[in-house]
This record gives structure tokens, C-alpha cells and sequence, in this order.
């Protein structure tokens, strides 16, 4: 996410370090750097050159604290002005409704559809709403049938009338489904283009003044850049939509739509997609996606994150076998699953402060955890639950049988091994000073 930007604004705040005083050379250098990072990320021009106009004025107008070196402080002043331009503060969803209506909007592959069953799924699990899903794109019968599997798969119900071609007739009946069936919240997905059109923005109109929305929500695509805003100002100018969701920022995405697009409609990034998953929607944190733009992580959501899947009863239990010298390779595998459920890897890799300059150019893979688990799977469920028992002879049949090397097999040996005990090293003092931090850090 943003690693080419993260890149270039690293390289230009670079300039400052090393000096001792701030000077208006110095800055000029830094804050042109800046814009042509900004410019090399699709941001607009004139946005550009007001962010850094911004930054050179406060950079000008401070005197360097005695605790801060030029380069932190300009790094600050880049991240706060950088927060701002994003929206400053996060604004959350209106679902003041009985049942609330939100109505989706954006052009054909802007991940509209799918997006509409993450936020279904996430105002489910998270926000304990029952949603219906309603399925307004007469004009492509496979969207229709996309919502459907869409809701299977989050377990969701999904209102859809093949035989009607009227898309304000469907969303009035969806609305009227979810009334009589007792669903307080209506997620509308409505047709997309491939481009703006009269007839397209005439129809989203005619449903919006139909349904009165609590919230009309606009889908782009982050990867378009410059187009997504574009866009997203002529979708505004006929429905002067509540927020934004910015879907495939797991992609390779330059950043200028997250940077431009509340300047140029002033309206909030609400949420952003980070993968395919149904799981894989995040609140937007204006404040939280300038750390991360600026290489400083974002530890905040990831403990987040960590919090909603690991189990408290589940911990204890894991913490008493520790205690007890029985903790096995089943539940080193039920972590692993934990684990996963918190997102994709990269993405994960990238809320750890300093990880992604580290990780520059190494391609890490969903998949990263398929070998430990086919070497676990090969175990019997007597090794799995005493691995002292994991003999040569037995390491070489579970190398076979997983199709792995057996310095593998030694690797994940001794990981788990050393895994072992640092946790039980947390378990004399380490672990409540590391639950203080995340405390802290809420």
C-alpha cells in the first residue's frame, strides 16, 4: 500500500536530516521534493502545491524544539498536514434508520458489488445489525447473481426480482422486505457504467429520491489515481454522496486518490477495502493512513485487529498448557489460523513500524504459513501434542509426507521450540508489561 510514495517522501524529508537548523534552502529543497513525490503519485497539481506551500509555511514559522532534529519535525508537519488533507478526523456510518438505508454508487469494477457484502458482513459481526442485501443492476444478470453468492457466503439475505426492469421499483420492495422481516439495515447495490452517463446518473437520482438514504456511499476504485476523483466529483455534483470507500488498496496503488479526494468533493473516506476477503474492510483513519504513508506503521490497528480474533478463553487456555509444559504443535496451528483471519500478510507486514523498508521488494504470499501447516497436518495427532516425541526417524516420514525438506521440518522444530519459550518468559512479567503497551496504545 503506497510504497512507491512512501518511498519518495522518504527520500525528500532525508534532506533535512543531518542539519542542524532549519533555513529556508533547506526547506525549499524538502517541500520540492515533496510535490513531485505528491505529482508521482497522481495527486493534483494544485492540491500538491498547497499541501507543500502549507508545509513550508509552518516549517518557516516554528523554531526547532530542543528535542526534535529539523528532519522530525518537518516529518510531523508533513504527517499532521498530510492528516488533514485526508480529512483530519474519521467520520463514522449513519444507521439512524428503522431500517437505516444505505445506497451504493460507483462505476462497473470499481468493486462495488463486493464491497457491499464486506460492509454487510462487517456491520453484522461488528455492529451486531442484520442486514438485507438488495441487488439493483438490471442491466448485467450476473452482478445479480454475484450478490447472492456474495450472501451465502457471509450468511446474509439478498432481495433480487429478475423480472423487474425497474430499479426504484426493487430498492422500494427491498426496503419493504426488510420491514416486514425485521432487517435493520438496507445495503442497496445499484448498477454501475463504464463510464459517466445521463442515463446512469439519471437512474442512481431516481432511486436516491426513492429510498431517501441514510447514507449514499460512493465506490471507487484507488488503483484509477487522478480518474477516481474525477469521478467522484461528477458522482457528487448529482447525489451529493455522505462518504467514500476506497476498494483494492492492497493493490499497487499510487495513493493520489486517498490524498485528493476529500479536497476535491469534502466529503470523508469512510472505508477502504485492503483484499478479497469478506473480512477485509477497515475504518478509515485519516490520521492512522499518514503514519503508514510515511513508513511509521500503524500498530494501533493491528492490536485492533489482533483483539477481535484472538479469544480471551481461548488465550487462557493456551497460557495454562504453557505454564504446564503442554503446549502443542495443535494449537501452534490454531494460532496460525488466528492469525490469518487478521488479513493478508503484506498488509499486516505494513502496520509495523519500519517493516515495509525492510520488506522493500520481497513478495510476501497469503500462502506463507501452507508449508508449516502441511509439516503439522503429516504429524500424528500423539506428535502434534507431544512434540518431544519428534524423533529422526519420525522427521523424515513427516518430510515425505508433506512433501517438505526435512531442514524444514528442523526449522519449524526449532522455531517452536524457541516460540516456547519466549511465551513463557511473557508468562513471568514480559506478557503484562506488552498488554500495558496495547492498553497505552488504544
Amino acid at each position: 500500500m503506497f510504497d512507491s510514495l512512501s518511498e519518495k517522501l522518504d527520500k525528500a524529508l532525508h534532506t533535512l536530516r543531518g542539519h542542524g537548523q532549519i533555513t529556508e534552502i533547506n526547506v525549499a529543497e524538502t517541500t520540492k521534493e515533496v510535490r513531485r513525490a505528491l505529482l508521482d503519485a497522481d495527486v493534483n497539481f494544485k492540491i500538491a502545491k498547497e499541501f507543500t506551500n502549507r508545509v513550508r509555511d509552518r516549517a518557516l514559522g516554528q523554531n526547532v524544539l530542543t528535542t526534535l532534529q529539523p528532519g522530525q519535525l518537518m516529518v510531523k508537519i508533513v504527517k499532521d498536514e498530510l492528516t488533514q488533507l485526508m480529512g483530519g478526523e474519521n467520520e463514522g456510518i449513519n444507521l439512524s434508520g428503522s431500517p437505516s438505508v444505505i445506497l451504493m454508487s460507483g462505476l462497473q469494477g470499481s468493486g462495488k458489488t463486493t464491497f457491499s457484502g464486506k460492509l454487510a458482513n462487517f456491520l453484522k459481526t461488528k455492529k451486531s445489525k442484520k442486514p438485507l442485501l438488495v441487488a439493483c443492476d438490471v442491466y448485467r444478470p450476473a452482478a445479480i447473481d454475484q450478490l447472492h453468492i456474495v450472501g451465502e457466503q457471509i450468511d446474509v439475505d439478498v432481495y433480487s426480482d429478475k423480472e423487474n426492469n425497474d430499479p426504484v421499483a426493487i430498492a422500494l420492495a427491498g426496503i419493504a422486505k426488510a420491514k416486514s422481516e425485521g432487517h435493520n439495515v438496507v445495503i442497496i447495490d445499484t448498477a454501475g457504467r463504464l463510464a459517466v452517463d445521463e442515463k446512469m446518473m439519471a437512474e442512481i437520482s431516481d432511486i436516491h429520491k426513492a429510498v431517501s438514504p441514510q447514507e449514499t456511499l460512493f465506490v471507487v476504485d484507488a488503483m484509477t489515481g487522478q480518474d477516481a476523483v474525477n469521478t467522484a466529483k461528477a458522482f457528487n455534483d448529482i447525489l451529493n454522496f455522505d462518504g467514500v470507500i476506497l476498494t483494492k488498496l492492497d493493490g499497487d496503488t499510487r495513493g493520489g486518490a486517498a490524498i485528493s479526494i476529500k479536497s476535491v468533493v469534502d466529503k470523508p473516506i469512510k472505508f477502504i477495502g485492503t483484499g478479497e476477503k469478506m473480512e477485509a474492510i477497515d475504518i478509515f483513519y485519516p490520521s492512522r493512513m499518514a503514519d503508514r504513508i510515511l513508513g511509521m506503521g500503524d500498530v494501533i490497528s493491528l492490536v485492533e485487529r489482533a483483539q477481535e480474533q484472538f479469544d480471551e478463553d481461548e488465550a487462557r487456555k493456551i497460557q495454562k498448557k504453557i505454564a504446564k509444559n503442554k503446549f502443542g504443535f495443535d494449537d501452534f496451528l490454531s494460532q496460525i489460523q488466528q492469525i490469518k483471519k487478521m488479513g493478508n500478510m503484506k498488509d499486516l507486514m505494513g502496520m509495523i513500524p519500519g517493516a515495509g523498508k525492510a520488506l522493500k521488494g520481497l513478495d510476501i504470499d497469503d500462502d506463507a504459513f501452507k508449508h508449516i501447516e502441511a509439516i503439522i497436518h503429516s504429524m500424528t495427532p500423539d506428535e502434534r501434542s507431544n512434540p518431544s516425541k519428534l524423533n529422526v526417524s519420525r522427521k523424515k516420514r513427516i518430510a515425505k509426507g508433506s512433501g517438505r525438506d526435512m531442514t524444514e521440518v528442523n526449522q519449524l522444530m526449532k522455531q517452536f521450540d524457541q516460540m516456547g519459550k519466549m511465551m513463557k518468559m511473557m508468562q513471568g512479567g514480559g506478557g503484562k508489561k506488552m498488554m500495558q503497551m496495547m492498553q497505552n496504545m488504544k
